[in-house]
């Protein structure tokens, strides 16, 4: 569905991602783990070309996207929660996803919200409040929302888990698994929290300075001595 072939790219002298291949199949939830960095943020903005790939090739749906605007990838059914979320702060919890509608049929709007605030149904309650005040798990769950409502074919998350409480996080997660097995989303998930991450995959990649460095289930993983060494024994508990 979305593969990566021998992936490039560059922040001007730096060389941020060296010969990444990967692919996340329809269906799934692949799991992209590496410490601060490693490369993570940059394969996922490169798919939206930001940086864009200086070499090697990223299709989606077998169409070549490596040289495509960024309006028309979002077109295709590819939805990004940004790292940090990103919310429009100054705007209301309704007017956010709004904004996350604008590529979508407008026919749709009423169900598609409905549908979110039935996962999120704080957000519901805070319609007309101000972003900028929720709390940070409330501003995940509104940046995850504001993806839902374009409807994607994947789902792409870029820490999610970042500077949230214990308790948000595993909520998160949680909701990650429910999108998939529930609602059938292909995930792609970018994530330092290796220990909740590679539980909800089907598959993960490592990612080292910007070279994928180990690949399985996430069951094989979560049991690797490498991995449990590197990624794991700092947030076992978290």
């Amino acid at each position: 569905m979305l593969r990566y072939n021998d992936v490039h790219a560059h922040y001007g002298a730096i060389h941020a991602l060296r010969g990444v291949t990967l692919d996340v199949q329809q269906g799934e939830i692949v799991t992209l783990i590496g410490a601060n960095g490693a490369g993570k943020s940059t394969l996922m903005n490169t798919l939206f070309g930001k940086p864009r790939a200086s070499a090697g090739s990223i299709t989606f749906l077998n169409e070549d996207i490596s040289k495509k605007q960024t309006h028309h990838i979002s077109r295709l059914g590819l939805s990004l929660v940004p790292e940090g979320r990103r919310i429009f702060s100054r705007m209301s919890v309704l007017e956010n996803l709004q904004m996350g509608s604008t590529f979508s049929n407008p026919a749709h709007f009423a169900d598609d919200l409905q549908r979110v605030f039935g996962m999120f149904p704080i957000l519901e309650q805070r319609i007309q409040q101000r972003a900028g005040t929720l709390s940070g798990g409330e501003q995940q769950m509104l940046a995850i929302g504001r993806a839902l409502m374009s409807r994607p074919k994947v789902l792409l998350l870029d820490e999610p888990s970042l500077g949230l409480a214990p308790l948000y996080i595993r909520q998160v997660f949680s909701i990650i698994r429910e999108l998939n097995e529930r609602d059938g989303i292909t995930i792609m998930l970018v994530e330092q929290n290796a220990h909740h991450a590679l539980r909800v995959a089907h598959r993960a990649y490592v990612l080292q300075h910007g070279e994928i460095v180990l690949t399985g289930t996430g069951e094989e993983l979560l049991a690797s001595a490498e991995v449990r060494a590197a990624y794991l024994e700092s947030n076992a508990h978290a």
